[in-house]
């Protein structure tokens, strides 16, 4: 992983982190080396938070959450109180990973409004053809 990228961690609830993050490696690849998995399976919510932590270190991270309620999302909001190097976004989508994994090398700030918008962006509706 290259130090000058950000790093992009999906904290979840069972085995859904993992089932994301690799979903996001079969389609991007290489591009997907800056995504960590974390599940909450086993861990308190201390335990959950010292994990992340570990895995974030001092580099620039976003947080990516199933939910901001509950242990993921305490433990995202936990370890990011330094908003000019780490962010969480809840309501984690494939779409907003796909985006996060090929702009890593943006500002924090602006990569954050990237991966929200596409993730808005592919909440819809769709109608069948008839």
């Amino acid at each position: 992983m290259s130090s000058g990228r950000i790093r992009g961690v999906v904290i979840a609830h069972g085995p859904m982190a993992r089932a994301m993050v690799d979903a996001v490696r079969r389609i991007a690849g290489d591009a997907a080396d800056t995504l960590i998995p974390l599940s909450n399976d086993g861990k308190g919510p201390e335990e959950l938070r010292d994990e992340l932590e570990a895995l974030i270190s001092d580099q620039p991270a976003v947080v990516f959450t199933d939910l901001l309620a509950g242990s993921c999302g305490m433990a995202a909001m936990s370890s990011c109180r330094d908003r000019a190097r780490r962010a969480v976004v809840s309501g984690v989508n494939l779409p907003m990973l796909l985006e996060f994994v090929f702009h890593t090398d943006q500002p924090l700030d602006a990569l954050v409004e990237c991966v929200k918008e596409k993730g808005r962006a592919a909440i819809t509706h769709a109608t069948p053809r008839t």
